[in-house]
């Protein structure tokens, strides 16, 4: 059975489809914000009319109430998206005081799906509503709807707050009319006990035990059925939620399921989607607009729910630094760009990026109705810390101390002690369980953790008094590295050279600033500083080369005064101007 399933505008090389919430030219994906997508495809519901601008407001910002400025902002992203004014292509007419007009011819196609339920069959299911706008997910949803009709069984794995939940249900949603049999929604969150994992998914469904046998009942009922499940929060129930997919999976074979957590459940037939954090600009220092920065999503998201909050704001182009560090600092986060959004009220935009060094403290007003977890970003990262062994709790914490990237070889040396099982298996848990991202570009891997989470871990480490021990074995591993630096500098190409060194600056500059701190090692950071003077004066450095040098100068004078006669090993072979 087929249905109409919206209409498709297509214009110039591109074609909206409003239906799948999704622009595409030349049959590419085009990235869009929501607003400038809702603005699009009202002017092209009624192209060749001038529409009101009171009247795109109400499309973009149903319910709230914003500046024109606001609509100006996103309109002209619009035009720079779709090319408008390059080359000749006109889309988007400005008529003074009226509103704006699509001017660009437009051809309205039919799309036709054959995935509709009989004709009167009721909707089933249980789905709960999104309440707030999906924003920077269009794409994610689209490809994930295309993949479960394949794939059957998918679990979305990300860390805490990068909305995992929100995805799922607008997946779940928008591949409804593809299950006759309804589209079931389980949250599993508040439980603690794996064996009441089937019960859970049985009271969901209104599904009785048979002879107290509740995954038995589930296999049964799902037998002839064509439904998908949505299994929430799975992460604290792991091993129960895997054996229930698999038993269900085998036993129904028109069923789906769709599992979200913060590690993969490792069943048999299980595919994973990594959810990414929202888009931010590539590069720092890089001066953006606001119509340009609100073209990346989490701009977007954190602009979006401040303008909920105070709806007199509108980004504007000297806000954008701020909101860029914002964003930045917060990895793109979603539920950390939205407790951040919570306090733009408190403290503005520019006070906020001041206080994010302090933002376990700051960012703790989320939703009243939220899980407790994702009132405050701490919880959010307790639920976490506490899932984990207390061997992987220990490796995290002293991984904290790494400002920068670094190679399992640097994570052995700093991590101590830990040889069973070997350093390589608690990374790979730990990625697997969303507190570490790994570059695989490279021959040789490198992690890293978010920011969030290692000024998480960083005061767990000072908390277990284990920052000095782990920052003195961070800066001696730093030590060694660059101690043949100088000499390979001349011997390696200058690319190649800084390739190799450039990467690690970040942890070098950790290394010499604990190095010189009342709790530090001198001697290390003298030695530190001199090896990391060829890296400095190649990367133009130079202003902080001379101060980091006269600090070393510094502290060996004070060291000499001191004690004219301590050998320190440290004996300068550069001479600084």
């Amino acid at each position: 059975m087929f249905r109409m399933d919206g209409e498709i505008f297509a214009f110039g090389s591109f074609r909206l489809m409003p239906a799948q919430r999704m622009l595409s030219e030349d049959g590419k994906p085009v990235r869009l914000s929501s607003r400038a997508l809702d603005i699009l495809a009202a002017l092209l519901e009624r192209a060749g009319e001038t529409i009101s601008k009171e009247e795109l407001i109400a499309r973009a910002w149903p319910d709230t109430v914003v500046e024109e400025a606001a609509l100006r902002v996103h309109v002209a992203a619009l035009r720079k998206t779709l090319g408008d004014g390059r080359a000749g292509k006109r889309y988007i007419a400005n008529l003074s005081g009226r509103g704006y007009a699509f001017i660009a011819p437009v051809t309205r196609e039919r799309a036709l799906s054959a995935t509709a339920a009989p004709t009167g069959m009721a909707e089933a299911g249980n789905l709960p509503a999104l309440l707030t706008s999906v924003v920077g997910r269009d794409n994610v949803i689209s490809r994930l709807v295309q993949q479960l009709l394949r794939r059957r069984f998918i679990t979305i794995v990300g860390p805490g707050g990068i909305g995992k939940t929100t995805v799922a249900v607008a997946v779940a949603d928008r591949a409804r009319e593809s299950y006759k049999d309804g589209v079931w929604f389980v949250g599993l969150a508040s439980l603690s006990d794996p064996d009441l994992v089937p019960s859970a998914v049985g009271a969901a469904l209104g599904v009785p035990p048979s002879g107290g046998d509740h995954t038995r009942a589930l296999a049964a009922w799902l037998r002839d059925r064509n439904a998908l499940l949505v299994l929430d929060n799975c992460e604290h129930l792991i091993g129960a939620t895997a054996a229930l997919a698999e038993a269900i999976l085998k036993a129904a074979p028109h069923a789906s399921i769709l599992a979200t957590a913060r590690e993969p459940l490792r069943a048999e037939g299980e595919w994973l989607h990594r959810l990414a954090p929202l888009d931010l600009p590539p590069q720092e220092g890089t001066f953006l607009s606001a119509a340009e920065a609100l073209s990346y999503s989490a701009v977007e998201l954190f602009s979006e729910r401040v303008t909920a909050a105070l709806d007199d704001f509108v980004l504007d182009d000297a806000d954008v630094p701020a909101v860029l560090e914002i964003c930045r600092r917060l990895d793109g986060i979603p539920l950390a760009l939205e407790l951040a959004a919570a306090r733009v009220g408190v403290f503005g935009v520019r006070e906020l990026a001041d206080h994010l060094d302090d933002r376990f403290r700051v960012l703790t007003s989320g939703r009243r109705t939220a899980l407790l977890r994702h009132q405050t970003l701490a919880a959010t990262l307790d639920w976490s810390y506490q899932l984990l062994s207390e061997a992987e709790r220990t490796v995290l914490r002293r991984l904290s101390v790494f400002a920068g990237d670094f190679s399992v070889d640097a994570a052995g040396a700093v991590a101590g002690n830990l040889l069973e099982p070997p350093i390589i298996d608690h990374i790979a848990n730990l990625v697997a369980k969303s507190l570490l991202a790994a570059d695989l570009h490279d021959e040789t891997a490198h992690y890293r953790l978010l920011d969030t989470t290692r000024l998480y871990a960083f005061d767990k480490l000072r908390s277990a008094g284990e920052l000095p021990e782990t920052a003195h074995r961070h800066a001696e591993y730093y030590c060694a590295l660059f101690a043949p630096a100088e000499i390979e500098s001349k011997a390696r190409p200058q690319p190649e050279w800084l390739g190799l060194y450039g990467r690690h600056l970040d942890n070098v500059r950790a290394a010499l600033d604990w190095a010189f701190s009342p709790e530090g090692d001198s001697q290390i950071g003298l030695v530190l500083t001199v090896a990391v003077v060829p890296l400095l004066v190649e990367l133009s450095l130079l202003g902080e080369c001379r101060e980091r040098v006269e600090r070393a100068l510094a502290r060996l004078n004070l060291i000499s005064s001191r004690d004219p006669g301590t050998k320190l090993g440290f004996m300068p072979h550069w001479e600084y101007r």
